[in-house]
């Protein structure tokens, strides 16, 4: 590792015991891998380089007790800075750090914190305090880890505030979305019933209609038969009609044939046939009959007007 990258430098040779010393090494990378495969060395003095920032997994360095990354250039610390469990000793003087990742409340077993000679929040500097000896430095690592706790504790009453709140509108969106549902199917519902009803009126209307129709129908016919019985006289059975008009015809035939004859018997040559005798003495013979007849009706009117 090249002194920049920190490539062409061999850490074994940096290792002593369990400290590893890799300040002013011009660093602008650290090599995590590298440091990754030596876990014994549990101190890494990583000061006066020219680190900007931290790879995220440089988190992964959980061996780590004590780390001084102090006279850098870092503007901030990983988010996840907080899974250094092990880390009591921190030390990140003459940096250029404003806040501190809120994981940074993980850290239970911090006992030593430098944060002097950084551009702090004002509360944040405030908290830290100054480090000019062990004692105020033990007092930050206590005072930071509790203002990190309280607004890691903020944050995550914030965050069920929200969540709850989230909730609280879901079962308020859920509420509404049942009762919509509710008033649409009592809509249905209604819609339904006021159909069937109509539907049922229209039924009895009709059904009143035709008997209506057909009691007048039968009015008419029964009227119609009435009427037809009043004007036309009942009419003798059609055989007997027949019958007695065959008769009636016969009779006036016999009549005529009676009557020409006598015409006959009267007014030609025939009269003195026996057949026209016969028919002459008939003849007077009716109309002495008629005569007595209506000689006898005007005596009897005769009696009875006396």
């Amino acid at each position: 590792m090249s002194r920049g990258g920190g490539k062409g430098l061999n850490l074994k040779d940096k290792l002593d015991g369990n400290e590893l010393d890799l300040s002013l090494c011009d660093l602008n990378e650290v090599p995590v891998r590298e440091l990754a495969a030596l876990p014994k060395a549990t101190i890494l003095d990583l000061s006066c380089n020219n680190l900007i920032s931290l790879p995220s997994d440089f988190c992964s360095l959980m061996h780590l007790v004590k780390l001084d990354l102090s006279k850098n250039r870092l503007q901030q610390l990983p988010l996840d800075f907080g899974r250094l469990v092990n880390l009591q000793h921190l030390d990140l003087l003459n940096n250029r750090l404003v806040t501190l990742p809120v994981s940074f409340a993980q850290l239970k077993n911090l006992k030593w914190l430098d944060l002097k000679d950084n551009p702090l929040d004002p509360t944040l500097a405030k908290v830290a305090g100054d480090c000019l000896d062990e004692k105020q430095c033990k007092q930050a690592a206590v005072k930071v880890l509790q203002h990190m706790k309280a607004i890691q504790s903020e944050q995550d009453r914030q965050r069920q505030r929200k969540l709850q709140a989230e909730r609280e509108m879901e079962k308020k969106r859920e509420a509404e979305q049942r009762a919509k549902e509710a008033q649409e199917r009592e809509l249905r519902k209604r819609e339904k019933a006021e159909e069937k009803e109509r539907r049922r009126r229209e039924y009895d209307a009709q059904k009143a209609a035709k008997q209506e129709m057909e009691k007048k129908t039968k009015k008419e016919t029964m009227r119609t038969r009435k009427s037809t019985s009043s004007s036309c006289p009942p009419q003798p059975p059609r055989h007997r009609q027949s019958w007695s008009k065959s008769v009636l015809q016969v009779l006036l035939f016999m009549l005529l044939c009676f009557l020409c004859t006598l015409a006959a018997c009267k007014l030609t040559e025939l009269r003195h046939q026996p057949l026209c005798v016969s028919v002459n003495t008939l003849f007077e013979d009716i109309v002495a009959a008629l005569q007595n007849h209506k000689t006898l009706q005007n005596m009897l009117q005769q009696n009875s007007q006396q």
